[in-house]
């Protein structure tokens, strides 16, 4: 780290995999043309601070409103007690640990400020979760809100090496030692490859990974999917329900409208109402959530004002086109699909405006390329299945893990999605590759019985996954979560299975369909469908014990 001459820790620059098990980056846009010497912090908050964009609203909420300015020196201040009083030298990991709050945001920066790797956890981590990240990190410092501290301190009872913990909010420490220190920091200079932060993935699949991202890829997603996709105005205000420690949250919320001087309304306690609320107050014009926010917010459309709305984000899981038209019919706002990922740090392939075709991803965005590759990673042609390769200036780098040989191949990123590609180049959701069910032969897209499903009335929410069968190898089979009012019989599984005949090929329909209250899910709201499966292989192994 240039300009720094104390000691600095090199943990992360040492468990990055070999040069060789990187991916290919990709810089092919003259916005991706970075100097060596990058701080993510510098140019998103110290640079428009300095400009015409600091006395601007930054970040909104109900107490009142920060400026650029503002959240300059609260970041200024929270990185000089890092380092004056919790004796933070660059490269530490920082666990921040919090709701989405403006404190949180501030503490972000000022991690970054200092030259510390940021690593954001979801705040209902318990604390078996959290000592798996703080041994992985190898993390020092923890930044965490006062009513978050019982799971954290569990974990270092495990974990000593975390040895300086602050807290902040309502019964913290951290705003009384920053009332007395100046407002003034000199941002360390970083290299734009220096770790930025290390996002942990949600655990969709189990033990979760370490995404290693550096300064340049922070900003890298900024100067793609948002500067061309989004397109963000200064008069813009952003907010959604992902977490800030899911790198699709910290993108939609924080990091694409501080590139373009917009301004953000962080919500704690995210929600149908609360999201709708803060859209009405905020006159909020840009949201980003997932799929199931969106068909769960359609019943309450009518309830409040979103007149303000100009563009709304979805990703996280695949977008069905029942509710991206369902939503175009109740707001005339088409929603802006993609996929991104944690290894990737953000969307690399969407499509905006009257590019939109609902039901598909979209094309790859600019400065990313893709191709649905076959077991021999060569290119398949329009219509055929096969495995999602893309690279771009962002790609992966696990912490010490031995998987980045799964998920690069050939320099390419290889996702884990099943995609298939039309003939005009748009890119078409097939299934996550563990989620294809062969049953008698057939290959089956779990998603695509999911979709067919949740247009039914009478379906809340619902998850697709193999189940053993003797005759067929696997079944198809639904987990259903009944909307409000609706009882689960033997009569609606009937039903339900021939609505589905009714709109996918017959032999995809669910030849088992179970109803349930709720379905297991990550933090970022992913279904866990890995547990499902789990689960009816269990049973499927004490049905054959006792045969």
């Amino acid at each position: 780290m240039a300009g720094y001459s104390g000691h600095v820790d090199t943990f992360a620059r040492d468990n990055l995999p070999p040069r060789e098990a990187w991916p290919e980056f990709v810089f092919d846009l003259p916005e991706l043309q970075y100097p060596e010497r990058l701080n993510a912090a510098g140019a998103l908050l110290d640079d428009m601070a300095a400009g015409e964009a600091g006395s601007r609203p930054c970040v909104r909420t109900d107490d009142g409103v920060w400026s650029y300015r503002d959240l300059l020196k609260r970041a200024n201040r929270i990185a000089r007690v890092m380092v004056e009083d919790m004796g933070l030298v660059p490269g530490n990991r920082v666990l921040l640990r919090a709701a989405n709050t403006p404190m949180l945001i501030a503490a972000w920066f000022g991690v970054l400020k200092a030259g510390g790797v940021v690593v954001a956890t979801m705040p209902l981590l318990r604390a078996p979760e959290l000592a798996t990240i703080i041994d992985k990190a190898q993390i020092s410092h923890a930044l965490t809100d006062a009513r978050l501290t019982d799971e954290l301190e569990n974990a270092r009872d495990k974990q000593p090496g975390l040895s300086n913990v602050m807290t902040f909010g309502p019964g913290g420490e951290l705003e009384a030692h920053m009332e007395k220190v100046q407002p003034d920091f000199e941002t360390v200079e970083t290299a734009a490859e220096d770790v930025a932060l290390i996002a942990f993935t949600s655990g969709t699949t189990g033990n979760p990974k370490g995404c290693m991202h550096s300064h340049r890829d922070v900003l890298a997603v900024c100067d793609t999917f948002a500067r061309h996709l989004l397109d963000p105005q200064p008069d813009e205000v952003f907010t959604g329900t992902p977490p800030l420690a899911f790198t699709y949250g910290l993108g939609g919320l924080v990091l694409f409208p501080l590139r373009f001087g917009a301004s953000t309304v962080p919500i704690e306690q995210p929600g149908s109402k609360t999201l709708l609320g803060a859209i009405e107050t905020h006159r909020v014009t840009t949201m980003f959530t997932a799929p199931t926010a969106y068909r769960g917010l359609l019943d309450m459309v009518g309830e409040v004002d979103l007149s303000s709305l100009r563009k709304c984000v979805s990703a996280g899981e695949n977008l069905p086109r029942a509710t991206s038209d369902a939503w175009f019919e109740r707001t005339g706002l088409r929603i802006v699909d993609g996929i991104g990922s944690t290894e990737m740090l953000h969307i690399f392939i969407s499509a905006a405006g009257d590019d939109i075709r609902p039901g598909s991803t979209g094309k790859p965005v600019p400065g990313y390329q893709a191709m649905v590759a076959g077991d021999d990673m060569q290119p398949l042609p329009p219509g055929e299945v096969g495995r999602l390769a893309v690279r771009g200036p962002t790609g992966c780098r696990y912490l010490a893990d031995p998987r980045q040989a799964d998920y690069v191949v050939d320099g390419w990123n290889v996702t884990g999605d099943a995609y298939k590609m039309d003939e005009d180049g748009y890119y078409w959701f097939q299934a996550r590759t563990d989620d294809m069910i062969i049953s008698s032969g057939y290959n089956i897209s779990g998603p695509e019985v999911e979709a067919a499903l949740v247009e039914h009335p009478a379906v809340g929410e619902c998850a697709v996954v193999a189940a053993p069968n003797e005759e067929r190898g696997n079944i198809v089979k639904a987990f259903v979560v009944p909307r409000e009012g609706v009882t689960g019989s033997v009569e609606l599984i009937k039903e339900l299975q021939n609505f589905v005949k009714s709109r996918i090929a017959p032999y995809k329909y669910p030849r088992a369909i179970e109803f349930t209250d709720a379905l297991p899910k990550t933090e970022t709201g992913k279904i866990k469908r890995f547990k499902l499966r789990e689960r009816e292989f269990k049973r499927a192994g004490a049905q054959g014990s006792m045969s």
